[in-house]
Parts: structure tokens; sequence; C-alpha cells
């Protein structure tokens, strides 16, 4: 296959004032990729070379389409200084989330990789945002499942970005059955497992303990995974999350589904973090991420690593490769 009939991931820099550009900046050469920064060309100059690393020539897309790595140039809306956010520039980091994705949707781009963004300063740009997951599934008008993957250790989100004071309302029988549906559905056509052996995790402490510590398992779960099992699917559970991520459970399964964020996450980034990816599962496109935050006291410094990033590269192409 020739340079130009390589499919094109879009790597989106994320937050110009993170680690995120200096860390695209250091990527290298794939076998049967092409890879597009969509970033400002002259922040990805200012962040290049840092540290110990050496300087590299990041030729723009459009003068270079065949270029194993290149620019897709999208402008800064104000200077962005290391470490130091900026609201002004929050439509920028949206801008390059929005040419990613239309992109991807066109058939232009194979699939999507993200550095982090900065929720935080994005809302107080006066713009919501709860996430990358829920704002790739806003543009693609589809349902998102939050998928951490580690090696081959993967556990997916009942529910996403919520305060654990709201996880219990939102855990509803048709969210989690749709959850569901569609880790089975994208462990199948994502990775190539024919039967996805799953196993769930409860709510409560100890599952609910037989309704005395919580009657969701009984009321929500257990049915909701009786009516799957009956459709084909292959699930376990409810099962306490204290004794679900323990090797002799992991071993029978191919996916983990926790109930909300902080249940599942710190395992298996404990497990796997420098090498942990987050993939949005549910969407007509493909996306990966790293599995780490903007790091704003490492921006500008040279001594971010690139582990997690490159995984994400990796994990896409993996994907788009299945």
């Amino acid at each position: 296959m020739s340079t130009k009939d390589c499919p094109i991931l879009a790597i989106c820099s994320g937050e110009p004032a993170g680690i995120g550009p200096e860390l695209c900046t250091r990527l290298t050469p794939l076998d049967g990729v092409r890879q597009v920064i969509l970033a400002d060309p002259a922040l990805l100059q200012m962040r290049n070379g840092l540290g110990e690393h050496s300087s590299v020539e990041l030729p723009l897309f459009s003068d270079q389409p065949d270029a194993p790595i290149s620019v897709w140039p999208i402008a800064v809306r104000t200077t962005s200084l290391a470490g130091t956010l900026d609201t002004d520039n929050a439509a920028y980091v949206l801008e390059i989330l929005d040419v990613a994705t239309k992109g991807c949707l066109s058939g232009e781009f194979a699939a999507i990789v993200t550095a982090p963004v900065h929720k935080g300063v994005i809302n107080d740009a006066g713009i919501p945002f709860s996430g990358h997951t829920e704002y790739f599934a806003e543009l693609c008008n589809a349902t998102p499942v939050m998928l951490l993957v580690a090696d081959d250790f993967r556990v997916a989100l009942a529910t996403t970005h919520l305060p654990v004071s709201e996880v219990s309302k939102a855990l509803t029988f048709d969210v989690l059955a749709s959850r569901l549906r569609i880790l089975h559905h994208d462990l199948q056509q994502k990775y190539g497992i024919e039967q996805p052996r799953i196993l769930v995790a409860g709510l409560n402490p100890h599952a609910g303990e037989g309704g005395h510590l919580g009657r969701e398992e009984i009321e929500i779960i257990e049915p909701c995974l009786q009516l799957l099992r009956e459709q084909g699917l292959n699930l376990t559970g409810p099962l306490p999350a204290d004794t679900l991520f323990t090797p002799p459970h992991l071993a029978k399964a191919d996916a983990v589904m926790a109930m909300f964020h902080d249940q599942g996450l710190p395992v298996l980034k404990f497990a796997g973090f420098g090498r942990a990816v987050n993939v949005t599962l549910g969407l007509p496109i493909v996306r990966t991420s790293v599995d780490h935050g903007t790091a704003l006291d490492l921006a500008g410094t040279g001594t971010a690593k690139v582990g997690s990033l490159q995984a994400a590269i990796d994990e896409a192409v993996r994907i788009i490769n299945c």
C-alpha cells in the first residue's frame, strides 16, 4: 500500500495550555497509516523539541498529504502559554473536535485520537461541556459507552461523568440495557470477539446484600441482565465490585461493565496507567483517547510521557484493522 492510500488518523491536540501539543510533536511514523495533527502550527512549533527531545519538521497536510505525520492547521483564538488556561481558546478546542468528527463522518479520516481537554475552562467560557464522550455522541447523534482498555483488560461504564449522588437516579433499566447491548455489539464489531463474555458489577456494596444495602440490584440490574441473557448475551452478575476485579473472575471475561466512573476506572488505571486507552463505543466512528488529563504543571517542561497517546494511536489502528 502506498502512503497516499493509507488511512488517516486525526490526532486532536487538545487543550493548548496542557501537554497535548508537545506530545503530538513527539509522535513517530507508523506503517500503514498517516497521522494528521489538528492544531495551530505556531503552537506546535513553540512546544516542539522541549526538554531532551529533538525538534522535528511537521509539514502541513495541504502541502504534503502523503506525509506519515502532518498538521491540519486550526488557529488558536489567542496566544497560549504553557500551563495557563484561557477561556478565549475554548472555541479552538471544540473546533478541533468538530473538524475531526466531520472528517470521520465523511470518510476522510479513519479514526479520531484525542489528547486531553480541560472541561472546566470550556465551561468557564460559557459552553456546556461534560467531556469528550458526550460531545462526540451529540455530534454523531448516538448513544455513547465509555470503555477503558489496558491490553486485554476492558472496563465499560453504565454512567459516565456524573456526581455520585446522581448515579442511582441515572441508572435505569433502559439505560443499562442500552449500554450492555452497545458493549456486546462493539466487542464483536470493533474487537472481533464472536461471543463476548461480560461481567456486570452491582451498584451497592456486596451487590446490595440481598436488598439490605440497596435495591438497585433487585429492581433494575438483575431483571435487565435476565432479559438480555434471554436475547443471547453472555452476562455474569451483578457481582460485588470489590471481588469482581480479581484474577479468577477477570480470566473468564472479555470486559467488565461498571456502574459508575470511579467504581471501575481506578482499578483499570492502577493496572495499566501509562498504557491505558479510552475508547468511545456506540459511535459510527472510531475514537480513542489518552487516559490522563492536561497536566498543566508539566506543560512546557518536556517531561510529560507520550506513552498513553501512543497507546491510544495503537488502539485506533488495532480497531480499524480488525
